[in-house]
């Protein structure tokens, strides 16, 4: 028998007293898990969970892009594996030893025992997977998955910063008022100073060669700028309609599982009173 100790670290076990927890106790097994083992796949079907003793377990998933996140770390007094166990529906993560492991095997049998022998047992492991789901719910609408803005300056190379600089500043009033005075100032000098002093007189071609050329260099340089800016949307465009994929899913899927577990609870409930 499993000391029941070991459930008072686990979070859908915690409400449950001392004689629940050595019911449950009672049914429960030991694993061991070299480094490397999996514990269970997607797509394996959902019959145990493990409560982590010694070791530690990545617990990954992959999104709408074929891209592995690791959503857990299970250490010691970490559950994995429990939603599928309850929804009775196949996994949807891989648990991956990733040090030697010690785990406490739970099936499905284990915790219809303990509902059965102990129905208030259920309306306590349901109290702690909505404050579960209220916490997932609310990390939805708080969570930002990357800024876009940092990532893109920390790959910014010099000339990409400068591009920016000559867009900003080029986009300004203070670069419209400066230039225009400058216009002002030169075109007034070249018209008052006398014929011989005169290094640009009308229709100044010096100056039409300098604006020339300062366009020719200008235009690329913005464009440079608004290409990266164009860029940055497109990326930003994708994280948001990601995010919103991810939310739409798991959301649906933890309406579902809860759903299941409200039923299973409701048809143990009536068994048991009419036993009594």
């Amino acid at each position: 028998m499993i000391d029941p100790i070991v459930f008072d670290d686990v979070p859908l076990f915690k409400l449950l007293d001392e004689e629940e927890k050595k019911v449950l106790a009672q049914q429960v097994s030991m694993r061991d898990f070299k480094k490397g083992q999996r514990l269970f796949k997607t797509g394996d079907p959902g019959g145990v969970s493990y409560i982590i003793q010694k070791g530690l377990v990545h617990v990954s998933i992959q999104d709408a892009n074929k891209e592995t996140i690791v959503i857990d770390i299970a250490d010691e007094g970490g559950l994995v594996g429990m939603s599928s166990l309850l929804a009775e529906e196949n996994h949807l993560t891989t648990a991956v030893a990733i040090e030697d492991t010690t785990a406490i095997e739970l099936d499905r049998g284990d915790i219809i025992a303990l509902v059965t022998s102990k129905p208030l047992a259920g309306l306590d492991m349901m109290t702690i997977v909505e404050k579960h789901l209220r916490e997932a719910h609310n990390l939805m609408r708080t969570r930002v998955a990357r800024n876009l803005n940092e990532e893109m300056e920390e790959k910014e190379t010099l000339g990409e910063k400068a591009a920016d600089a000559v867009a900003r500043f080029g986009g300004s009033w203070m670069f419209v008022t400066t230039f225009g005075v400058i216009l002002v100032v030169y075109v007034t000098i070249n018209s008052i100073l006398p014929e011989p002093r005169r290094w640009d007189p009308y229709p100044f071609i010096l100056l039409n060669l300098f604006l020339s050329m300062l366009a020719a260099v200008q235009a690329p340089i913005i464009m440079m700028s608004q290409n990266r800016q164009d860029t940055k949307d497109r990326v930003r465009s994708e994280l948001d309609y990601r995010v919103n994929l991810k939310a739409e899913v798991e959301i649906e899927e933890l309406l579902q599982k809860v759903g299941k577990i409200e039923e299973r609870i409701a048809e143990i409930l009536p068994e048991q009173e009419k036993s009594e």
